[in-house]
């Protein structure tokens, strides 16, 4: 299968170069930017050099739905939202990285996002790729929409929990940190070396915009979960996401009763790996790859659960899980480009 890539300069975007010029199944056939045409993608990353010779070319998606049948969407979000439709044709599919279509209330997406929403047609088609949770409805997926980075780690390690019932709904703390490549490759004060090293800052406090993307599917989950409280920081590192997240039982219940229902719950799932009991995930054990690992405790003290979920934002937050999907949309073995080890150390 062909594929291309729009949004090639930025992270999401070389990352998915990288999966799909490795990829048993996908060709990578092109690649696509908004500011560049027949420029070599080694000008933007010289360690493309001899590797990947094709180069950046403007966005046609008469061109591009003619000659693919994949397309993914690496672009800010904002962009997606116009592209999309067009790209839906000739029997292309699109996954869409962007925020632009997990939102399913337009004015939800109008508020945190600040731009305007996707047309309600796109957005009815859209299928949340949050894999593991939503396999069936992947699989025969036309249009998709790549969940957050955050809100992968953070659903993933929520998910057995508020599906088995046995957290309270109300006050869920979702404590994340992030590298430094989830802010993009923008320039910014914010990522600035001299700023980030020897750093460490929260920000966008009880203004994320991944807020409402978790609520959203929390809700569909239990319809009795409240509002969470999401609080995001800056990591002096480039790759991964650590959320840590706590929250009370509804009923006593032993640490090996809740390990005992995480593994249960992904147990046929490879790339999530549930941690032996208190054995608890770091970053760099992720770095690389698309496994989410998760470590899970309660303290009998409190009855609250403590769930700590690691990823790394680029793959599993991102490029990894649309490769995931991509495969489960063309009928592809699921794991299939992404079975490579984690880099360590």
């Amino acid at each position: 299968m062909k594929a291309a890539v729009i949004g090639a300069t930025g992270y999401g975007g070389i990352e998915l170069i990288r999966l799909l010029s490795n990829h048993p199944d996908f060709s990578l056939h092109s690649v696509y930017s908004s500011s560049k045409d027949q420029v070599p993608a080694t000008e933007d990353y010289p360690h493309l050099k001899d590797i990947c010779p094709l180069p950046l070319m403007k966005i046609d998606p008469e061109e591009i739905t003619s000659e693919c049948d994949a397309v993914f969407l690496a672009v800010p979000s904002g962009a997606s939202s116009a592209l999309s439709p067009k790209l839906l044709k000739n029997n292309t599919k699109v996954i869409d990285l962007s925020g632009d279509l997990r939102l399913k209330n337009p004015e939800h997406y109008e508020k945190w996002y600040k731009k305007t929403p996707a047309d309600l047609h796109t957005l009815n088609q859209a299928v949340y790729g949050l894999t593991e949770w939503n396999r069936d409805a992947v699989k025969s997926a036309n249009l998709l929409s790549n969940p957050g980075c955050y809100p992968t780690a953070a659903l993933l390690g929520l998910a057995p929990a508020i599906q088995g019932e046995v957290i309270d709904e109300s006050g869920i703390i979702i404590d994340a940190k992030s590298g430094v490549s989830g802010a993009g490759r923008g320039l910014s004060l914010a990522v600035h070396f001299a700023e980030m090293n020897d750093n460490f800052k929260i920000y966008k406090v009880n203004q994320h915009q991944h807020i409402p993307e978790i609520e959203q599917q929390l809700l569909l989950w239990d319809h009795k979960v409240s509002p969470v409280t999401f609080s995001t920081h800056l990591l002096p590192i480039t790759r991964g996401i650590m959320t840590t997240m706590y929250a009370q039982l509804k009923k006593t219940m032993t640490a090996t009763e809740l390990h005992q229902l995480y593994e249960e719950a992904y147990a046929d799932d490879f790339f999530v790996r549930v941690r032996p009991l208190g054995e608890f995930p770091g970053v760099k054990e992720v770095a690389g790859s698309n496994f989410c690992d998760i470590g899970i405790t309660v303290d009998e003290r409190t009855n609250r659960v403590t769930i700590v979920s690691v990823i790394d934002n680029l793959m599993k937050g991102a490029a990894g899980q649309a490769i995931q999907n991509a495969n489960l949309m063309f009928g592809f073995e699921e794991t299939a480009g992404l079975k490579g080890f984690p880099i360590y150390p």
